[in-house]
């Protein structure tokens, strides 16, 4: 009962230290016991459970490092609950810094690496089981966001949790929390996951067995919030640079058909995302992709709703155009080159400005590849645009390079 943590937390801080201390060990452990830590998420409850520790840690002083352990287990499971005890989150780290404090430790982060290894013991010793009710699972969050560059030191431990929980026949929801930690975690790689230089020796398995199998289309809203947290994932691996060019075009092969298939999806973010990574792998190793069969589903995504998704389409289309560098892509793609001018002519007269200005940009790229092929189309269409504005520029363009234009 919480009336009994209160009671208990009063005679723990009436309590000399030399009397409290051969009880110590047995009272941090029980303490610690799930069916005392985590009983109920009632707020009262959690309370008290809390002053306990606290009591503890300003009685004990350096008596405390003997329990540090446990305590350190309680107070990362008051942590685990969901936001409706956020007030407490204050106290929480407060009590954590004394918890260091009294043992000469240098702050919470040098906590959470004296007992890394046994935390992620803890909370992985069911994780094959868990539910999306496993208390286990919002402890493994609290660890791996709160412990800094620490989690960089644990990756032993750590990844395989993640690849064994976020197979597809795990459940979505257990899926989709992992996935939530993992891309906090590469928003500052550097500080987190790859502290110690080593997130690349996990690179293929978080590609190939974590975020591939996840990419693929599954029924539900869950399964497309799943899909939308992996792609948020890749991008930001690439983002932050942790992927070599090997690296790149390796995953390319894996991913693209995947992010391709993404940019359908009812997510904005995930069709943006998706639009921003085809564009990067095109940049890095374009020459590894069937660029005939990739750039009908960019152009689609110029009708997209979203701005930003048709901006970043445009964008990727300018890779594509900038893959076709030699004689012979050129001719095999020549008709796909021509019908590609033909679309985006139709966006150059856009109702907004934005996107006149990137597909003129797009054009100027593509225009380099067969500039008399484009300045047929534009002539057959520029009567229709609003202004030939753009139309001209963009023939002003061709002809900066050396091109002369021929009515013939």
């Amino acid at each position: 009962m919480p009336s009994c943590l209160m009671i208990l937390a009063a005679v723990i801080r009436g309590s000399p230290r030399k009397v409290l201390q051969p009880h110590l060990v047995y009272l941090a452990d029980m303490l610690s016991r799930p069916e005392i830590s985590q009983r109920t998420e009632e707020v009262f409850y959690v309370t008290q459970l809390l002053s306990c520790v606290e009591a503890v840690v300003e009685v004990c002083q350096e008596d405390c490092q003997e329990v540090s352990l446990p305590l350190t287990k309680v107070l990362i499971t008051i942590m685990a609950i969901p936001p409706n005890v956020g007030h407490l989150h204050v106290k929480l780290e407060e009590t954590m810094n004394t918890l260091a404090e009294v043992q000469h430790l240098a702050g919470i982060v040098s906590l959470y690496r004296q007992h890394m290894a046994q935390l992620m013991e803890w909370v992985s010793l069911t994780h094959s089981r868990w539910t999306c009710y496993s208390p286990e699972l919002l402890q493994l969050d609290v660890i791996a966001t709160h412990s800094g560059p620490v989690i960089g030191e644990a990756l032993p431990s750590f990844i395989p949790i993640l690849q064994t929980c976020l197979q597809t026949s795990i459940d979505p929801r257990v899926r989709l929390k992992l996935f939530m930690t993992l891309s906090q975690l590469l928003q500052k790689p550097d500080e987190t996951v790859n502290s110690q230089g080593q997130f690349c020796n996990y690179l293929e398995t978080v590609i190939k067995d974590i975020l591939a199998p996840n990419l693929q289309w599954q029924a539900g809203r869950t399964a497309a919030a799943i899909r939308t947290t992996a792609v948020s994932c890749l991008w930001a691996l690439i983002y932050s640079k942790l992927l070599s060019a090997e690296e790149m075009a390796s995953a390319g092969n894996d991913l693209m058909p995947k992010i391709i298939a993404t940019l359908d999806e009812d997510s904005k973010t995930t069709r943006l995302l998706s639009c921003q990574i085809i564009g990067t792998f095109l940049d890095s190793c374009g020459d590894r992709f069937e660029l005939a069969k990739l750039y009908p589903e960019l152009l689609s995504r110029l009708e997209d709703r979203s701005l930003d998704v048709r901006l970043a389409a445009a964008k990727a289309l300018t890779s594509w155009f900038r893959c076709i560098n030699d004689d012979e892509k050129k001719a095999l793609l020549k008709e796909n080159i021509r019908f590609a001018y033909e679309a985006l002519l139709i966006h150059l007269d856009d109702p907004d400005h934005n996107i006149q200005s990137a597909v003129l940009e797009t054009l100027k790229e593509g225009g380099l590849l067969y500039p008399d092929a484009l300045a047929k189309e534009i002539e057959a269409v520029v009567h229709k645009h609003r202004t030939a504005t753009f139309c001209d520029q963009l023939l002003f363009h061709l002809e900066s390079t050396g091109w002369k234009y021929s009515e013939s």
